[in-house]
């Protein structure tokens, strides 16, 4: 589904991501560790547009998007819920979902789709009319995935979504992640907490100073010595 193939690039003379490869299979979580200043969220820029590889190839169901604007990248199927979740403080839970719908039209596919959205979350239907900047931490990040799911993305990046959050709610926030995905959305997660990411992963990458270091799948990298000592704690 996804294949990116040595992608370089920089952030003025920063060396951000070098020859950076991997592979992302339909219907998978794929999860991408490391430590902050990594280069994970400059990965997820990339794919969604946001920022421009200098070398390197980027395809999304065999088609490059190299240089594609990111409202392009959205309606090809792909949807990025940032890390810091970034949504709309000033307006309510509805418009910041509906936010997420810009490139529909069509007035019953969205009423369809926030269905489905508050079946997952049904917290967002209690507060549809509550100003965003008001709900707690872990309600906005699930309005975040909420609006990322509302443009139907064939693939779904999310950047570190347990930041910030309590165990109980990081838990809960995965439960969903999981449901999503065995709905059939593929997904990319980047994330800090390795054993959570593990957990639900099939397949991931670790990164190191820009660099991809450890490769495998999830129950591989969770015996690695490796990542046990630098990421799990133990």
């Amino acid at each position: 589904m996804l294949k990116i193939t040595n992608i370089e690039v920089y952030y003025g003379n920063i060396y951000a991501l070098k020859s950076i490869s991997l592979e992302v299979d339909q219907g998978n979580i794929v999860t991408v560790l490391g430590a902050n200043g990594a280069g994970k969220s400059t990965l997820l820029k990339a794919i969604s547009g946001l920022i421009f590889p200098v070398r390197g190839g980027i395809e999304f169901m065999q088609e490059r998007i190299n240089g594609i604007s990111p409202h392009r990248i959205v309606r090809m199927g792909i949807s990025h819920v940032p890390e810091g979740r970034e949504l709309f403080p000033d307006l309510t839970v509805l418009e910041n979902l509906m936010m997420g719908a810009y490139i529909k039209k069509k007035i019953k596919k969205i009423a369809d789709d926030l269905d489905v959205i508050y079946g997952y979350f049904p917290i967002l239907r209690e507060r549809k009319s509550q100003i965003a900047s008001s709900l707690s931490g872990g309600e906005q990040q699930m309005l975040a995935i909420g609006r990322g799911l509302m443009s139907n993305p064939r693939l779904l990046l999310l950047d570190e979504p347990s930041l910030g959050l309590a165990p109980r709610v990081v838990e809960g926030i995965y439960r969903i992640i999981r449901s999503i995905n065995g709905e059939g959305t593929t997904i990319l997660l980047v994330e800090q907490n390795a054993k959570v990411a593990l957990t639900i992963a099939n397949y991931g990458y670790v990164f190191e100073n820009g660099k991809v270091t450890v490769v495998g799948k999830s129950g591989e990298l969770l015996q690695n010595e490796h990542v046990k000592k630098a990421y799990l704690g133990r």
